[in-house]
């Protein structure tokens, strides 16, 4: 068996990853040119991180991420609403990892090409049409210079903007913008609460978030990673321009954007103010779908199930369904038999966390306490009771798999 994999970002290296593992081959074809590090920084819960570790790249990730000790919840005028141990000192057997997602997706794109072999990795490949039968599946790209591949499964891994998904859901249309503008960036900063500390501040409307993704250039520094994410619209309203990864924003409007917040031991306007490079898109998802597969093709990552960055767990799903993929691929009879397993236990997952994140994932925590007190508090247990914000936090993560 030869899988084509449509798309080369880390749902799709972790795909050729995983099969190589049970012994099945496969070409990544990625659309972009595979130069730069792409992206800022993202979270991996450690059900991802697992998946990881029995790939053999636990070394790998600790080496380009930071392993996140505790996660606080607080009002976007930084009084805490919710502390939580993260990874083993929350008892799993396992870390949770924050990285900056160029690295991390270096990474993974070097041990694929270390264990597939060079040419693994395709870049400037973009998919133009896909036609398969009982024999196998035929790929068309838009380059010339490989106008063709064949294979037994395509796995459509190619983003939000999906061709494959376009191929097989037509009439679908743009994704939904759900009326908020996220502005981040990274840059080295002094470690605060010991270096391996998240911070979310307010709630959907009005929300900054600051961690640290990998070691610093210098001693007592890390790699911070910040977001703003701001309603600036409507739920549902056109979106103000394509969701791009790389798209750069004014520095200007994000520290505007970031005088609603106050935090005590970050200095997130001088952070924001120091940032070489800073990005910004709207924050957008599609619906659930009825179905992944058809035939020998099928989705996975976000052109299966894109959503918006809420709860760490984007990243972490493609992942997930890189693995049962894999599983179900080296046990079925027939490659559509496995296609349609995968589907079975990993649609539903992922259609709960979509829907979660779009009433805000665990971060309904801070929307709760400032619905209730959007002018701060002083008691805390006056505004929530402790287990209300224990049955939304531990809710989602029973919902997304992150469960010891």
């Amino acid at each position: 068996m030869h899988v084509l994999i449509a798309g080369g970002g880390i749902g799709g290296l972790t795909t050729a990853l995983a099969l190589h593992r049970v012994g099945i081959g496969s070409t990544v074809f990625e659309q972009g040119s595979g130069a730069g590090e792409l992206g800022v920084g993202f979270n991996l819960l450690p059900h991802a991180v697992r998946v990881l570790h029995d790939l053999g790249l636990a070394e790998d990730l600790a080496a380009v991420g930071i392993a996140t000790t505790d996660l606080t919840y607080a009002h976007r005028l930084g009084q805490p609403i919710l502390r939580r141990p993260c990874g083993v000192a929350a008892g799993f057997a396992v870390p949770q990892v924050a990285g900056h997602r160029g690295r991390v997706h270096r990474m993974l794109a070097d041990a694929v090409r270390d264990r597939l072999g060079p040419d693994a990795v395709r870049t400037r490949h973009r998919v133009a049409a896909v036609a398969d039968d009982r024999d196998g599946v035929r790929v068309r790209f838009t380059d010339p210079a490989t106008p063709e591949a064949t294979g037994d499964v395509l796995v459509g891994a190619d983003g939000i903007h999906s061709a494959v998904r376009t191929g097989l859901f037509p009439g679908e249309g743009p994704p939904h913008w759900n009326g908020v503008s996220m502005w981040r960036g990274a840059t080295d900063w002094p470690a605060f609460r010991g270096g391996r500390s998240m911070v979310v501040a307010g709630g959907n409307a009005a929300k900054l978030v600051v961690y640290p993704v990998g070691a610093g250039s210098a001693p007592g520094t890390v790699l911070t990673n910040w977001a703003v994410c701001i309603a600036t619209g409507v739920d549902g309203d056109p979106a103000p321009q394509r969701q791009d990864w790389s798209r750069p924003a004014d520095r200007e409007e994000t520290l505007a954007h970031a005088r609603r917040f106050q935090l005590d031991d970050v200095d997130h306007l001088a952070l924001i103010a120091a940032t070489p490079g800073i990005f910004g898109f709207p924050m957008c998802d599609r619906d659930p779908l009825p179905h992944w597969s058809r035939g020998r093709v099928t989705l996975l990552d976000d052109a299966a199930h894109p959503m918006v960055p809420m709860g760490s767990n984007g990243a972490g799903q493609a992942i997930l369904d890189a693995a049962s993929l894999a599983g179900h691929l080296s046990a079925a009879a027939t490659p559509q038999a496995a296609l349609a397993a995968s589907q079975a236990e990993r649609l539903p997952t992922t259609a709960e966390v979509v829907l979660r994140n779009r009433m805000g994932g665990p971060e309904r925590v801070i929307d709760e306490v400032e619905r209730r007190a959007p002018d701060g508090f002083d008691d805390l247990d006056a505004v929530i009771t402790g287990d209300e914000l224990e049955e939304i936090f531990a809710g989602y993560h029973r919902a997304s798999g992150n469960t010891r």
